[in-house]
């Protein structure tokens, strides 16, 4: 009876480790899955759609909700781009600030579906612009774009990464020179001075990093 109780008590000791050790195996699995599919989903910035005057509301509200639902890793930041316009009222000229895109609010974002969820249905918010409905995910905002965007509300914007250098030939992809190429003489803070050809005289001209692209 002894020798019984032993074997039992062996197999299940036995059986135990080994179910133990896959669980482990599997949940180290599972967390190693998860990064991975974190790393693979869109974080860039997306155009919300909402009803015109309510773009404030909106930004509050979706920066509350990105706190109440755990969500401060997946949505970054919520901007409403502005512009200073100058508006007489009693004979009197003042500036003011205004939507330079009524009824839009900006949001950088990691793509989950639980980020999706929580900003989708956000008070006011109507879709993502870029969004083919059926809950497909929108498209981002070319990082040119959106470059344009903040350096024109004087946000600040994260150095970019480029392998362009002194010496390299680029196109003019953005701003008066558009279309015309240049040779790049100096690269700092984001800024790149050009050489263009201008009427059949070289001339310096100053632009954004985001403004050029490689041949």
């Amino acid at each position: 009876m002894r020798i019984w109780q032993q074997f039992v008590d062996s197999a299940y000791y036995f059986s135990y480790n080994k179910i133990k050790k896959n669980t482990q195996r599997a949940l180290l699995g599972f967390f190693i899955m998860e990064e991975i599919m974190l790393d693979s989903f869109d974080k860039g910035w997306f155009v919300l759609q909402t009803y015109s005057g309510y773009e404030n509301k909106v930004k509050e509200t979706l920066l509350q909700r990105a706190q109440t639902y755990n969500m401060l890793d997946n949505i970054l930041r919520v901007e409403i781009p502005t512009q200073t316009v100058n508006v007489e009222k009693n004979g009197k000229v003042k500036e003011v600030e205004e939507n330079r895109f009524p009824g839009y609010v900006l949001v950088e974002m990691v793509m989950t579906d639980e980020a999706w969820f929580v900003v989708r249905n956000t008070p006011n918010v109507t879709g993502f612009v870029g969004s083919h409905g059926n809950r497909s995910k929108p498209t981002p905002l070319l990082e040119e774009e959106i470059r344009s965007i903040l350096i024109s509300m004087g946000q600040t914007v994260d150095v970019i990464d480029t392998n362009i250098k002194p010496g390299d030939v680029v196109q003019i992809i953005d701003g008066a020179f558009a279309g015309q190429e240049g040779r790049v003489v100096e690269i700092e803070n984001n800024k790149v001075k050009l050489m263009i050809n201008m009427f059949g005289t070289e001339t310096q001209a100053e632009l954004e990093l985001y403004q050029i692209a490689e041949l």
